[in-house]
């Protein structure tokens, strides 16, 4: 295998990029000068290295705890729990949000093997019982999994105090937070009801 189908073989191996995408990509890239190549080379070969989890809320970081958590200007009485690192970016981006995160790192998928167990439940638990929250707000995708998953957060929470919402209607069944618009998940995170 050459250095070019190598190539496509790699990038065609990332979500979403199919193997006519992958080709588009590796043409493009021949195209592109040197140091744009050299600098996404070294943006891709230290991305391990320098991005980690963040030990309060599981996001995606190169500080910890990450700028979110660290950010007393943050709303510290809302919580909005979400399935992955990039929601948190995603919701975050939408500008309507102003408080902390917790990330699961996924949906209960039973089908799948993945049970509370194996997500960061416990975590939730205790940054439950040892802060300030009001309200927890359930981000999980509109799917069968997100909705599972929405429940058993209500069920752990229902000892509490604290409110329990779920975004409002908007978001496509099915669909991931990940491609929602910005419009479409402002309304969401407004439009939220008590769970």
């Amino acid at each position: 295998m050459n250095a070019l189908e190598n190539l496509i073989k790699q990038l065609s191996r990332l979500p979403g990029v199919g193997s006519k995408s992958a080709t588009r990509m590796a043409y493009h890239l021949l195209k592109c000068d040197e140091t744009y190549n050299v600098k996404l080379s070294e943006a891709i070969g230290t991305i391990k290295e320098k991005i980690h989890k963040c030990s309060i809320c599981g996001a995606y970081t190169e500080s910890d705890p990450c700028e979110i958590c660290s950010d007393v200007k943050r709303d510290q009485t809302l919580l909005c729990v979400v399935e992955q690192p990039q929601d948190v970016m995603t919701i975050t981006n939408s500008g309507i949000y102003n408080g902390l995160f917790h990330v699961l790192g996924g949906a209960i998928d039973p089908l799948n093997g993945i049970g509370p167990d194996d997500l960061s439940f416990n975590e939730l638990k205790k940054r439950i019982s040892e802060g300030s929250f009001k309200e927890v707000i359930i981000a999980t995708n509109p799917t069968e999994e997100g909705d599972t998953t929405a429940l058993y957060i209500r069920h752990i929470l229902s000892s509490t105090n604290i409110v329990v919402s779920r975004l409002a209607a908007g978001l496509p069944i099915g669909g991931d937070l990940e491609y929602a618009d910005r419009l479409t998940l402002a309304r969401s995170i407004k439009g939220r009801i008590n769970f």
